[in-house]
């Protein structure tokens, strides 16, 4: 929790991000992911200073409970001074046991962004879904709060001026933006109308533009004019080499390869219009929406369709 210093902006960790989306998709499934397109409404848990305090606790987190349909879960909340906003003991249940920081007692507005993130560690302990150290797994739970509904909360709970400041989870602003972005451009949500930071909407704004970047990237036929232009280049320069092994041109999300060369990804194609080429050659994008990695063959129009997240991408390769 960033309390009166400086806040880390921008995109540090937009790789452990994606990778977090991605294995969302993986571990829940497409339908399952289907079932959060509604996100917890600010009605369900708003705070208040003059509300009581433990029960109006207990009120948000059977929210959250709710939200992420843990019916079998009970949470029992307490305050106690420490560094970090919040602390949860991840043990057998059905009782789990979340610590919160004193500051909340006189901060309410904000329990609920805090007990987004500390539920969240619960539904992926008990999805056994986890990344390797404490960083990237606590990334892995603002993206999975953020991408389920209930982490504009935490986004909201980011607050900046030139004396103070305040910011909830691992995940800088624009990241949290992103991600809700992504969010809001697979259910048709737009989660800004909840915001009651200047600097949580800019924030998102911010992260929308990147989402939206996503879609617009070669061989995808909505990229620009620049990067066809410099998508063309790559594939001629990997067509004209005489034995093309895997080639990454530098700075950009596809790859090229061989035709023939084995790879398990999640997609479906059917090719059109057939391009000639000195070889046969295959690219390799990531999904804009899942970020599974999607393998084509260059042959001009292909549309494609992930197997794990189910978009259906029309490309020209």
């Amino acid at each position: 929790m960033a309390n009166g210093g400086p806040v880390e902006h921008g995109y540090p960790h937009l790789e452990t991000v994606r990778a977090a989306i991605n294995a969302l998709y993986k571990r829940l499934s497409y339908d399952t992911v289907q079932t959060f397109s509604t996100s917890v409404a600010p009605v369900d848990v708003a705070f208040c200073d003059t509300d009581d305090l433990y029960p109006g606790v207990q009120r948000v987190a059977r929210e959250m409970v709710r939200h992420y349909r843990l019916p079998d879960a009970r949470m029992i909340v307490g305050f106690r001074a420490m560094t970090h906003a919040a602390n949860v003991e991840l043990a057998a249940g059905p009782e789990y046991f979340i610590e919160l920081n004193d500051r909340f007692r006189t901060h309410r507005r904000d329990i609920g962004a805090a007990l987004a993130h500390e539920v969240m560690h619960i539904y992926l302990h008990r999805l056994d879904l986890s990344f390797p150290g404490m960083r990237d797994n606590e990334i892995l739970t603002d993206t999975a709060a953020a991408y389920l509904g209930a982490g504009w909360l935490l986004l909201d709970a980011f607050r900046e001026d030139a004396t103070s400041s305040q910011k909830l989870g691992y995940l800088t602003p624009e990241e949290f933006g992103y991600v809700l972005a992504k969010r809001a451009l697979v259910f048709d949500e737009d989660p800004a109308i909840w915001f009651t930071s200047p600097q949580a909407y800019t924030a998102y704004t911010a992260g929308m533009e990147l989402a939206c970047r996503d879609t617009r990237q070669p061989p995808l036929t909505a990229a620009g004019w620049a990067g066809r232009r410099r998508y063309a280049r790559d594939r001629r320069h990997a067509q004209d080499q005489h034995s093309p092994a895997a080639a990454q041109p530098d700075g950009v999300p596809y790859s090229f390869s061989p035709a023939g060369r084995e790879q398990h990804d999640g997609q479906q194609g059917h090719d059109h219009d057939r391009h000639g080429g000195h070889h046969p050659l295959r690219v390799s994008f990531p999904c804009p929406t899942c970020h599974q990695r999607i393998r084509v063959p260059v042959r001009g129009r292909v549309r494609a369709r992930c197997g794990v997240c189910r978009t259906v991408l029309e490309c020209d390769t």
